[in-house]
């Protein structure tokens, strides 16, 4: 629903569907956090969640709907160059609330570990081993330059896992088509209040709360 906005025709007759999509839609809300602020340390503190979901997130879903209210306001008006240039303010508002919303779920005071199953076996056998996949998407990440995020993502056409890196709040599947599983956020203010800017020491830390239920229910549905 997010990014269906994108996919107007030139004729402007065809611009009702996705109009009355945006009329009818829900206003998005900040999702709650599926336990406590506090509950992921010592690896990730209170504060830092606090901040990241309470904040972070939520200034993301609000521009959001600004965004997306503006949008539906040219599409009314069949304003193209207003369209055009609504269109970054939604890929990164629209990314952060769709990654966060993700990442959420990838942590659980009760993570940390490897995975089992099917997953498992994937990892193996498109990583060579758990310890490898868990090293590239490391490197991967702490690779990021500035902001942004390592995702582990399943590619349906070639029926394999793949990781990626993606800029800023570039959202995984918008813009690379992999369907994310993992995501690992690595701006600063994901971590700063607490590694500083030793951005390492902080996805060592992760992989201590990584919600590897989570992941293999993301990955089961995507084959379907």
């Amino acid at each position: 629903l997010l990014f269906s906005v994108f996919s107007f025709s030139r004729s402007s007759a065809k611009l009702v569907v996705p109009l009355g999509c945006l009329v009818s839609r829900q206003k998005h809300t900040l999702p709650d956090l599926p336990y406590d602020y506090g509950a992921l340390e010592p690896h990730i503190n209170a504060e830092i969640m606090q901040l990241h979901h309470g904040k972070h997130h939520a200034t993301y879903v609000n521009n959001l709907n600004v965004a997306e209210e503006k949008y539906k306001e040219a599409l009314a008006k069949g304003d193209v160059t207003a369209q055009v240039s609504l269109q970054p303010a939604l890929k990164f508002n629209g990314g952060g609330h769709i990654n966060h919303t993700i990442f959420w779920t990838n942590l659980s005071p009760n993570g940390g570990g490897e995975p089992k199953g099917e997953l498992m076996e994937a990892i193996k056998r498109d990583f060579g081993s758990f310890a490898n996949f868990k090293e590239k998407l490391t490197a991967v990440s702490v690779g990021v330059q500035g902001s942004g995020w390592g995702w582990l993502g399943y590619n349906k056409e070639q029926g394999r896992l793949q990781i990626a890196a993606c800029a800023n709040q570039d959202p995984l599947q918008g813009t690379t088509g992999l369907i994310p599983l993992l995501g690992i956020d690595v701006w600063e203010h994901a971590y700063y209040l607490q590694y500083k800017n030793v951005r390492p020491d902080y996805l060592k830390a992760i992989w201590n709360v990584i919600n590897w239920d989570n992941i293999s229910s993301r990955y089961a549905s995507c084959k379907k």
